[in-house]
């Protein structure tokens, strides 16, 4: 608030919690109470699948997905990360920039220059006719994966990469929902009050005679990550699970 922008790194998004109070109820609102700019971005590694254990593999988006006054950033690829972070410095307004640990090492196309991706603009990784997936940050990966295996079954995926959990994009959203008339929502977080439920509320209230089969959830489980690989397999989303979800989808009854 004194002119600076600063970039705070927190390693990792599992002990953003010492830091609730002051994200939640100082930072995400005093630009509200006084029209002061916070231009303050915390990166935050999150996720799991690195067999961290309780303590280093949570994803808390739904923590600040619940607190007006923040962004949410959770991007998939290196082309992304870096036109997300350029412009979540340039934001007035408190920015939570979540990076996957497993993304961390990933190698992609980035370009030079004053590269800008826009928040609340979601991405069309892989288009597709029968089953829109919708998805973000790591999972995205496994989504296209899966959307592969189900096209060698004849079933065509179109994978949306929301890029930015708050703001959602909506839009891009149900204009594939409209299109393919059946959704699929996949994050790592736990199923329960997690950004795929507000998607899925959304849709319903917006896009629900275009739908012809239930909408689908596949997420974490409302538990701790384990420390065991194998349980720790089980409780996080797969290719498998996804795949699973889009046969159930594809192949089911109507709504």
């Amino acid at each position: 608030m004194m002119g600076l922008r600063p970039v705070v790194e927190m390693q990792f998004a599992d002990f953003i919690s010492c830091a609730f109070d002051q994200i939640t109820e100082v930072a995400a609102k005093n630009h509200y109470r006084w029209g002061a700019a916070v231009p303050l971005v915390i990166r935050a590694p999150f996720g799991g699948g690195v067999h961290g254990g309780p303590f280093h593999s949570e994803c808390p988006e739904g923590w600040f997905f619940h607190s007006p006054g923040l962004k949410i950033v959770a991007p998939s690829t290196p082309y992304d990360a870096k036109g997300l972070l350029k412009v979540a410095i340039r934001d007035d307004n408190p920015v939570v920039f979540l990076t996957h640990k497993a993304l961390i090492a990933t190698q992609g196309e980035v370009p030079d220059g004053d590269h800008l991706v826009p928040f609340g603009q979601a991405r069309i990784a892989r288009e597709g006719a029968d089953v829109t997936i919708v998805t973000y940050s790591h999972m995205v990966h496994k989504a296209l994966e899966a959307a592969e295996k189900a096209a060698e079954e004849g079933i065509s995926c179109e994978v949306i990469d929301l890029r930015t959990v708050a703001p959602l994009d909506m839009d891009t959203v149900l204009a594939s929902v409209e299109k393919t008339g059946r959704l699929l929502i996949a994050h790592e977080a736990p199923v329960t009050g997690g950004v795929g439920a507000e998607i899925s509320a959304r849709v319903a209230e917006q896009a629900l005679y275009s739908l012809e089969a239930p909408i689908k959830r596949v997420c974490g489980q409302d538990v701790p990550i384990p420390q065991s690989i194998r349980l720790e397999a089980m409780c996080i989303p797969q290719v498998k699970d996804i795949l699973a979800g889009i046969r159930e989808l594809g192949r089911g009854g109507t709504a």
